[in-house]
C-alpha cells in the first residue's frame, strides 16, 4: 500500500506508512487534523476522515469528545471529527453554538478541517444567523444609543431607545432576513472569485458552510463598543481564508486572493468612477 503524505498547514511533514501513522495518531506525533494525501487520492483530508485510523484516535479523545488546548497544546479540538455544532442534540444548542465559536475564533484552522464540506445549507445558516443577528442587533442598539447621546444631540440617550419608531423596530425584525441574503450573495461571489484563481475544488456548498461558521463566530464580535465592527470585519476575512484552504484542499495564497478579489474590484471601480466624476465635473465647469 503506498505511503500516506502528511502535512500540518503549510508545512510538509513527509511521507509515512500507515502503521507508522497510526502509532504517530496514539502517540500524539500526528493529530486528526493533520492532512493526508496518497496516491489515487483527488484532494487532501484530515486523518481524522480516513477509515483505518478512526481506531487510532480513541487515545487522544473518546467518541464525542473535544480535548481541551491544554490536553493538546495547540490543536484545540483538533481530535474531533465534526464541529460542536454537528453535534448539538448531544450537547445542547446554546453549549454547541459558543463551543463552535471559540473554536473558530481561537483555531480556524483546526475548526475547518474537521468541518464537514457537505451535510446541507440548513444547518451551518441556523448557526450564522444565531450569531449574525446578535451581533448585528447590538451594533445597531449601540449606534442608537451613541446618535441619542446628550454629546451628539439634544436628546437624552435613554429617550432615544424609548422613542424607537416603526421603521426602526421593522429593521431589527428584518435583520435575519438581511444576514441571510448577505450570506448567500457573499458566498456565491467569493465562490466565483475561489474558481477564478483555481482554488475551488469542492462545490458552493463547501464555500457556503465556510462563510456561515465564520460570520457567525466572528460577527458576536460587535457587542465590542466602537470597534467592534471593524474587529469582526477583519478577523472574518482572516477565518474566511482559512476555512477556504482547509475546506477546499487549496493554497493559503489562492484562498487569500480570493477573499482579496472582490475588495480589489470595487476599490478599482471606486477609483475608476471618481476619475471619471472629476473629469465630468471639469468638463461641465469648463462650458
Amino acid at each position: 500500500m503506498p505511503n500516506i503524505h502528511i502535512a500540518r498547514g503549510e508545512t510538509k511533514l513527509g511521507d509515512f506508512p500507515e502503521e507508522e501513522v497510526r502509532e504517530g495518531l496514539r502517540t500524539g506525533r500526528f493529530t486528526p487534523a493533520d492532512l493526508g494525501w496518497r496516491e489515487g487520492m483527488t484532494n487532501w483530508a484530515p486523518l481524522a476522515q480516513f477509515p483505518e485510523f478512526a481506531s487510532a484516535e480513541a487515545p487522544l479523545a473518546a467518541p464525542g469528545m473535544i480535548p481541551s488546548s491544554d490536553a493538546i497544546p495547540g490543536t484545540l479540538a483538533a481530535a474531533a471529527t465534526a464541529l460542536p455544532w454537528d453535534r448539538r442534540h448531544e450537547l445542547g444548542l446554546f453549549p454547541a453554538f459558543f463551543e463552535t465559536l471559540k473554536l473558530v475564533l481561537l483555531n480556524p484552522s483546526a475548526a475547518f478541517s474537521v468541518m464537514k464540506p457537505e451535510g446541507g445549507l440548513g444547518e451551518p445558516l441556523i448557526y450564522a444567523l444565531i450569531g449574525g443577528s446578535l451581533g448585528c442587533v447590538v451594533y445597531f442598539l449601540f449606534s442608537i444609543f451613541m446618535s441619542s447621546f446628550g454629546i451628539m444631540s439634544n436628546r437624552n440617550a435613554l429617550a432615544g431607545l424609548m422613542g424607537l419608531g416603526v421603521g426602526t423596530v421593522l429593521i431589527f425584525l428584518f435583520i435575519p432576513l438581511f444576514v441571510a441574503l448577505g450570506l448567500f450573495i457573499g458566498s456565491a461571489i467569493l465562490h466565483l472569485c475561489l474558481t477564478l484563481v483555481g482554488g475551488a475544488r469542492r462545490s458552493f456548498e463547501t464555500t457556503f458552510r465556510v462563510v456561515c461558521f465564520s460570520a457567525g463566530s466572528t460577527y458576536p464580535l460587535m457587542v465590542v463598543p466602537l470597534c467592534g465592527g471593524l474587529i469582526a470585519g477583519l478577523w472574518c476575512l482572516v477565518v474566511e481564508c482559512v476555512g477556504l484552504a482547509r475546506a477546499h484542499g487549496t493554497t493559503t495564497g489562492r484562498a487569500v486572493l480570493a477573499v482579496a478579489l472582490p475588495v480589489i474590484v470595487c476599490c478599482g471601480g471606486g477609483f475608476v468612477l471618481a476619475v471619471m466624476g472629476g473629469i465630468f465635473a471639469g468638463l461641465a465647469g469648463h462650458h
